[in-house]
């Protein structure tokens, strides 16, 4: 066997007649070709011996022999993208023992970017998790091990199998599948596919309730739509609420007169968590900002017409079914002001000393969290409308709530804006978010008495901005009236209407 491997090496070369050769000598059999149109693998008739060989070199690319004893597969974390190296585990959907098909779902991964699912490659049995509940999973590592049920077709079944190792991805799930990691999930989610979940959502149906008729309890389509078809026919109906018992109805209506005690501080023990997920991406990025020199420029800004506007624009919202509040008219004002101010809609590369000008406009929404401070941004928000502003920025704010904002919306921003004013506070002294160089905080609308152009005190709807620019490539004077030109936009809203497209 060395030998034949030996010959590979010499014989692989630029020429695909020589591959052909090496082909034909070694008896060796085509399994298939990589997209790279430059990738082969072979399986020569020696047992467990897989070649594989690139052409346009010199020599053999690589090769491995794996034997799999018992036919178990150790199932491993492959490379997500964005420079991860690992991830956090945060929740299983199979325990040991369990059968499961390619592309069902694994668990669920958090990385200092974005939420995962992790489905599988094989049909098998899982034998072993790596990893508990919110331990730190490495790329290249194994997550489960896998007890492959048959053996790949053409070979034969008294010789041991040779498999390639990996696992298969899914980036984004399912409203319905996925939820916040807060609490363990001691019981396993009903079997369905992300489709199938996406129906019951849009159906309002709760998976659990539905008895599947697919594959080891699987839930298919023509489940939910059975089960609405009951629902809606008053055969199925909501379960019943627990009697109360007499004693319980006695303690409500006769409410004890006896004082609650007064509680008593205990002290607590120090405890150490882990830097890990979204905190462990804002440390990153915040020591790199922390190298910038900070330009900082507030204003404040009369939105009384903004305030009646957006009360006519909010009922032809509800139309639609979309939520108009003030952000979208300020991020649209925003990307309008950048249109004249395209050196604010940049990202400085210091290590290529180059400023790159971003065509379009993906305007970054600061929201706290539960998972922390996250940064989703709006693509092309030059080319989009309020409305579609507004509806975009719902499905970022629920995405967030549920801590499934992909990576697509994570990265690739060149501007930002904070809505401080949501929690509380005017003015604020926001952090830039690197390689962007500006970034606005937005305070609270307060009602406040102004003078009128007539001397006369009126009351008027006035909050807060607070700019902060990267002063090695945004000077003061530039900051100042791309602040103006957004400042004209939301005094007088319908001035907008004569930029739009």
């Amino acid at each position: 066997m060395v030998n034949l491997l030996k010959y590979v090496v010499s014989t692989v070369s630029r020429s695909g007649s020589h591959r052909l050769q090496a082909q034909r000598k070694l008896n060796l059999r085509p399994l298939g070709r990589c997209p790279s149109l430059s990738h082969y693998t072979y399986h020569t008739l020696v047992p467990q011996v897989v070649v594989e060989v690139q052409s346009g070199l010199n020599q053999f690319s690589a090769f491995h022999t794996s034997s799999l004893r018992n036919g178990i597969v150790p199932f491993k974390l492959s490379d997500i993208g964005e420079g991860i190296q690992e991830v956090t585990i945060k929740e299983w959907f199979v325990k040991e023992g369990d059968v499961v098909a390619q592309f069902d779902q694994i668990c669920e991964v958090q990385s200092d970017k974005a939420s995962v699912t992790i489905t599988s490659r094989y049909d098998g049995t899982i034998t072993k998790l790596h990893y508990k509940l919110d331990e730190i999973a490495l790329v290249g590592q194994p997550l489960v091990d896998i007890d492959i049920q048959e053996a790949p077709t053409g070979v034969p079944s008294d010789q041991q199998r040779v498999v390639q190792e990996g696992d298969a991805i899914q980036v984004g799930r399912s409203e319905e599948s996925l939820r916040l990691p807060a609490e363990p999930n001691e019981s396993l989610k009903t079997m369905a596919t992300p489709a199938v979940r996406r129906i019951a959502t849009e159906n309002h149906v709760d998976l659990k309730d539905v008895t599947g008729t697919g594959k080891e309890g699987r839930v298919l389509k023509e489940d939910i739509l059975h089960f609405v078809n009951l629902k809606l026919s008053g055969q199925v109906k909501p379960p019943s609420q627990p009697p109360i018992s007499p004693i319980s109805k006695a303690a409500k209506s006769h409410p004890s007169s006896e004082h609650k005690p007064i509680p008593v501080y205990t002290p607590l023990p120090d405890r150490k968590e882990p830097i890990k997920g979204y905190v462990k991406a804002m440390i990153k990025s915040m020591t790199v900002a922390n190298a910038i020199p900070h330009f900082g420029y507030s204003d404040e800004i009369d939105l009384s017409q903004l305030i009646r506007m957006r009360k006519e624009f909010k009922r032809a919202g509800e139309e639609f079914g979309v939520k108009i509040t003030y952000m979208p008219f300020f991020l649209k004002a925003a990307s309008l002001a950048l249109s004249q101010f395209p050196i604010l809609n940049s990202t400085l590369d210091t290590a290529n000393e180059v400023i790159i000008f971003k065509g379009s406009h993906n305007i970054g929404v600061a929201m706290d969290t539960k998972l922390g401070l996250i940064v989703p941004n709006i693509k092309s928000v030059e080319s989009k409308s309020v409305l579609e502003i507004a509806e975009e920025l719902g499905r970022l704010h629920q995405l967030g709530l549920k801590g499934t904002l992909g990576p697509n919306e994570l990265t690739g921003g060149s501007f930002t804006l904070s809505n401080i004013g949501s929690i509380g506070g005017t003015y604020a002294k926001p952090v830039i978010l690197p390689p962007e160089v500006c970034i606005g905080a937005l305070g609270k609308i307060q009602t406040l008495p102004r003078f009128d152009s007539n001397g006369q005190v009126i009351a008027t709807h006035i909050f807060n901005v607070s700019w902060s620019a990267d002063h090695r490539v945004i000077d003061g004077a530039t900051m100042a009236r791309y602040s103006n030109l957004w400042k004209s936009y939301l005094e007088n809203p319908a001035s907008m209407l004569l930029h739009l497209k």
